[in-house]
């Protein structure tokens, strides 16, 4: 039977701004329209986009003036499903980054969007873990697939390697048979081998970038003038992507001098690839990193420490299951 409650808890923030405009409030729940399910969230995922649409950057432009509720990671549990679902149950455990870049409303008690948005979550996960998952988890895969098309024996570059899109794409590019360039602290090198990264570089060391040749492809994770910076490194023929900030004047210019490509992105939903995912998770080859949990009062807190850029793999924020 659907559930009788009208009302639930989200993140509302009326004005943009830094982490103190986030507040818990009490909002309408939302309900499925056909060919849509409800989900009960028990964990939603932080990411970058997150604090930046806050900002009011990021998403901020799709989502309109506030109020509005940011985050797109999901894990939770069906609890209604509209006409016309065939895909997914009530009581399925499933997780997702529905509406993309529109305005998904994760960082909330419930939220309602496509049923072939959401896929089952993988069954070895906890719900904190698999809400870790879905934006890092496709943006480094559709980056990885479908823009470099990253084949055995291809040599990759992934910057900010020990972050939560980096930590995804260092272990799917092992996986895709490539051979692995990654940079991070020192301190996150050993774990980084682990995960299948074959060489690792301090990005504090001076001048580390012009040590990095023979690349086929890179994964750009930080923005600002890191890709310029790194393009040298690149193949004839070989693609930059180019995943903060898109293709900026001086990138398309440095890697037109070196006779490459640049490529903007950004990312989409895909049930598809998150089974997939799902399959290399439960198989023990993909592991997923949590840096920290926080209940959803505190997706304040979360925020500023994501904006230190220093945490190692995924921040999640955690609710009343």
């Amino acid at each position: 039977m659907p559930t009788q409650i009208s009302t639930m808890r989200a993140v509302v923030q009326h004005r943009l701004g830094g982490s103190e405009v986030l507040a818990v409030e009490t909002v309408p729940r939302p309900v499925p329209l056909p060919t849509e399910v409800l989900v009960r969230v028990h964990a939603a995922g932080v990411n970058p986009v997150d604090w930046k649409t806050r900002e009011g950057h990021g998403m901020a432009g799709v989502l309109g003036e506030p109020p509005f509720v940011v985050g797109w990671d999901v894990a939770g549990v069906v609890e209604e499903v509209g006409f016309g679902v065939t895909t997914l149950a009530v009581g399925d455990r499933v997780y997702g980054m529905p509406w993309f870049p529109r305005a998904a409303g994760a960082y909330a008690e419930y939220v309602t969007a496509p049923a072939r948005q959401f896929t089952h979550a993988p069954t070895s996960l906890s719900a904190v873990q698999a809400a870790a998952v879905p934006l890092a988890a496709l943006t480094a895969w559709q980056v990885l697939v479908d823009t470099l098309h990253v084949q055995p024996g291809h040599r990759v570059l992934i910057t900010a390697g020990a972050g939560g899109v980096g930590h995804f794409a260092v272990q799917f590019a092992r996986h895709l048979g490539a051979h692995v360039v990654a940079t991070a602290s020192a301190a996150n090198h050993e774990w980084l081998r682990e995960l299948g990264a074959d060489e690792v570089v301090d990005y504090h060391d001076a001048g580390y970038e012009t040590r990095i040749k023979d690349l086929d492809a890179i994964v750009e994770l930080v923005g600002g003038d890191e890709g310029p910076r790194l393009v040298a490194g690149l193949r004839p023929g070989g693609t930059i992507a180019a995943v903060p900030g898109g293709v900026s004047e001086e990138l398309a210019a440095a890697v037109t001098d070196v006779h490459g490509h640049a490529s903007a992105f950004l990312v989409e939903p895909d049930a598809a690839a998150l089974a997939r995912i799902a399959e290399l998770i439960d198989a023990g080859e993909v592991r997923v990193e949590v840096a920290r949990t926080f209940p959803l009062e505190e997706a304040g807190r979360a925020h500023e420490l994501g904006e230190t850029n220093r945490t190692r793999g995924k921040i999640v924020l955690t609710l009343d299951a």
